[in-house]
């Protein structure tokens, strides 16, 4: 099968955030299944090049219309593994600091840019000779792709038996925009509906996805449905949604178990599995205190959390809740975010000395330190379409303690008994609920049986992308035979 991913950023070429690391991990996994051939294309930003890839030019350009006029378009190539990595190049539109914004706001222009990017994708697709029969396209930047296979490319012989594939990693982004925006997107008037891509007298960018593609996926089958019945969740889509529900999938994301695998962690103190963590992970506890300054003790609960410091994290909960343990219990904090948030760190931070540690910013090395030396890791979300750091934590056994919502009631198992929990959890995201379940965690460190078999049960788990790309490519299939009929 031919596969072309559209995305407009893929860990290692250019990353903000989890779509970065989703796409790259996807574009590399459906590339080792035999038989499938894959090409990612990504936008050329400034900061792209040089490094351990070799970028080569691919001869000629082509235009792209952008409301009345036209603008260039060229490609340079990477081989990325088994995965042809094209780059669409536009001085105009990618060569500027930042990817989708500044220090003060998202760039004016992000509508014609990625207007520009998605026609680039396809126009590329044909100037190469790259004829998918799958294209996976990833969030509002890339979601006016199926609209246009839809539209303006339905009589267009060499898309004539792709199918498309559109995952949302986050409905909180929509991408909208004025109506200017869709006369520029070259769009009829026809489809200027609120059926097709009319949204609110302009145009939404996901709702184009979500309406036009083939198939539509989300990053976890919780999250698929909370975004389908809660308005909270679903923030104004809830009804297209639902629409669309007989054609909606949640697939729930993986991590890299190569890069996060505490037997071969060159970052921590020593490395462990499920069968040695015991000293393992004590030797990594102990030189994660000394490091933080925090005092040296075994028997404290050692709490991490690696985040953005954002309220949707609920780290505002973990501020008001932690303070009443730490007689029993010791904080490390690694995040970037809300200023209120990072004040209130510090603060902690300051008049806890030897019981909390506070790092602003963001800090690679020490992440995996976090997750290797904690006992616990807080992540009571108040939404998290799926989440990693979870994954990561259970992969190191430090057992998260969460909100059940999206990713995280999928993945973290909690009914009280021990022998069949892999961490905890909470109900809603609410100081009260975080507070019981705190006192409930110091009480049972005490108790090494029964806290040792969450731990293997949590280092246990399967985390690895494979069984999310084999039903990615699962609906590929399925897609792409309907599209044949």
């Amino acid at each position: 099968m031919k596969i072309l991913v559209a995305a407009s950023e893929a860990f290692p070429f250019c990353k903000t955030g989890g779509l970065g690391d989703v796409a790259g991990a996807l574009a590399q996994v459906f590339a080792r299944a035999e038989g499938n051939e894959v090409a990612l294309f990504l936008p050329r930003y400034r900061n792209i090049g040089g490094g351990a890839f070799s970028f080569k030019a691919v001869g000629g350009s082509f235009l792209i219309p952008i409301g009345g006029r036209m603008e260039t378009a060229t490609l340079s190539h990477v081989q990325w593994g088994k995965v042809s990595v094209y780059f669409v190049e536009n001085q105009k539109y990618f060569d500027r600091p930042g990817i989708y914004r500044t220090a003060y706001g998202d760039f004016e222009d992000n509508d014609e840019r990625f207007t520009f990017f998605t026609r680039a994708v396809l126009e590329g697709a044909k100037f190469i000779g790259f004829k998918p029969d799958v294209i996976h396209c990833h969030d509002w930047q890339t979601a006016l792709l199926p609209a246009y296979l839809r539209t303006s490319y339905k009589i267009d012989s060499f898309y004539a038996k792709t199918a498309t594939v559109f995952t949302i990693h986050n409905i909180a982004y929509q991408g909208m925009f004025g109506r200017d925006t869709f006369l520029k997107a070259g769009f009829d008037w026809t489809d200027f509906t609120p059926e097709k891509l009319e949204f609110y007298g302009g145009i939404n960018f996901l709702k184009a996805g979500i309406t036009m593609a083939d198939t539509v996926t989300t990053v976890s089958p919780t999250y698929a449905a909370e975004i389908q019945h809660l308005p909270d969740f679903g923030k104004g889509l809830e009804g297209v949604l639902r629409h669309r529900s007989a054609d909606l999938f949640g697939i729930i994301n993986g991590i890299d178990e190569e890069i996060w695998d505490p037997a071969t962690d060159t970052f921590i103190e020593r490395g462990y599995d499920f069968k040695s963590y015991t000293r393992g992970k004590a030797a990594c506890k102990k030189a994660l205190q000394e490091e933080c300054g925090l005092e040296q003790d075994k028997n404290l609960v050692l709490a991490g959390v690696v985040s953005r410091l954002d309220s949707q994290k609920g780290l505002d909960l973990v501020l008001e809740t932690v303070p009443g343990f730490l007689e029993n219990m010791q904080l490390v904090v690694l995040g970037v975010g809300d200023p209120a948030l990072t004040e209130g760190f510090k603060r902690l931070a300051a008049a806890n000395p030897g019981r909390v540690y506070f790092k602003p910013g963001f800090d690679e090395g020490f992440a995996h330190k976090i997750y290797a030396g904690t006992d616990i890791f807080l992540m009571p979300s108040r939404f998290e379409p799926c989440g990693l750091s979870q994954m990561i934590s259970m992969r190191y056994g430090s057992l998260p303690v969460v909100t059940r919502t999206g990713g995280l009631k999928d993945t973290v198992n909690y009914n009280g008994e021990p022998k069949d929990s892999n961490g905890f959890a909470i109900d809603a995201p609410e100081a009260g609920q975080l507070r019981s379940i705190m006192g409930h965690i110091v009480s049972m460190f005490k108790w090494r049986d029964l806290w040792t078999s969450m731990v293997k049960n949590a280092m246990k788990g399967d985390y690895s992308w494979n069984r999310s790309a084999a039903d990615y490519l699962r609906l590929f299939s399925i897609a792409w035979q309907k599209k044949q009929l």
